[in-house]
């Protein structure tokens, strides 16, 4: 399985490659699509200038080109939002055939219209089905199959048995057609939403609405009125998963190093690695847009550890336990996607 991992800015991409990611994406924004469409017709659902989430000119692309001829390692584009109105349409297939001039190949996307026109148009770009999409069945793959998909990236809601039922069913197999890779989430940002029925607005103008607290509870009915019982989680904290309180530390016995970083403490599916590969996963999605640089080289060293132990391994339970031994001695942060 290949590490794919989240560029923030063109500075991360040698430390990412030497770290040992595989593959890389990022979002690109022209500042002129900032400008004509503002923050509520989004071209990739993170329109973030304060800090770095986003490349926002074409030179650079163009210098991100040449260090991908060096290294060798692929950089995806990715065009998250869920829909665009008609008038977009056109102007992202420019922008996508002039990133194509300059060697950028592969694209995420949500949208199966863009799809649609990007085919209809001629543009043969590679394709990767966004986790934004929310993928609900090997039926609903199967028909976006005929867009000539190269792969699929599950949504973070998915089970080991869907993700192998899609894999049996559209996967490629020798000599026969169908989608040769498949991704899945692996560490960081573990959000409570399903992207495709997020309706937050990722920007620099409000919250998140996925780090705003809430509470887990049961409805009482029957009462002269509602009454809302709160429900314990993370450790006896109301919190949503993924939401880290500024006094987290204290909260929990883990090991945070020198630096404050802790393997996995926003979302973590590295125990799972023995059943993602049972489940035909190829390729292991490392998020990190905006986050610290050298907490995201940490989380790719780890990860390359974790498939080392993984191909090291006899079963399962050999796998885990040296993962445990390895790289979490004192406790994981039991935000676990796969749990």
């Amino acid at each position: 399985m290949k590490i794919v991992a989240g560029l923030g800015s063109i500075d991360e991409y040698i430390k990412f490659a030497e770290a040992g990611a595989d593959e890389l994406f990022c979002g690109y924004v022209p500042y002129s699509w900032s400008q004509k469409y503002g923050t509520v017709l989004p071209l990739n659902r993170r329109e973030v200038l304060c800090y770095n989430v986003q490349l926002g000119a074409f030179s650079e692309l163009e210098i991100l080109s040449g260090m991908m001829k060096k290294y060798e390692k692929p950089v995806h584009l990715t065009f998250n939002s869920l829909y665009y109105i008609p008038e977009q349409y056109p102007e992202i297939a420019g922008i996508i055939s002039q990133c194509m001039k300059i060697g950028f190949h592969s694209y995420i996307i949500a949208d199966p219209a863009l799809m649609v026109y990007l085919r209809e148009n001629g543009i043969n770009c590679e394709i990767h089905l966004s986790g934004e999409c929310g993928e609900i069945n090997s039926q609903m793959v199967a028909s976006l199959a005929k867009m000539r998909l190269k792969r699929v990236i599950f949504h973070r809601k998915n089970t080991f048995e869907d993700m192998k039922a899609v894999v049996d069913k559209c996967g490629k197999k020798d000599g026969t057609e169908g989608i040769p890779e498949f991704e899945a989430f692996v560490l960081n940002e573990m959000c409570q939403f399903t992207g495709a029925f997020c309706n937050s607005l990722h920007c620099d103008e409000m919250g998140y609405l996925c780090k705003v607290p809430y509470q887990i509870g049961t409805l009482k009915t029957g009462n002269a009125g509602s009454e809302i019982f709160n429900q314990e989680i993370n450790g006896g904290h109301l919190l949503p998963d993924g939401f880290v309180p500024d006094d987290f530390h204290s909260l929990h016995d883990f090991s945070y190093d020198s630096a404050g970083y802790l393997c996995g403490e926003t979302g973590c599916g590295l125990c799972a690695l023995y059943q993602l590969k049972q489940a035909g996963i190829t390729h292991l999605k490392l998020v990190g847009r905006g986050n610290y640089t050298d907490y995201m080289e940490k989380d790719i060293r780890n990860l390359r550890m974790a498939l080392n132990i993984l191909k090291e391994s006899a079963d399962e339970m050999e796998f885990r336990r040296k993962l445990k031994l390895q790289i979490f001695p004192s406790g994981c942060s039991r935000n676990c996607y796969y749990r």
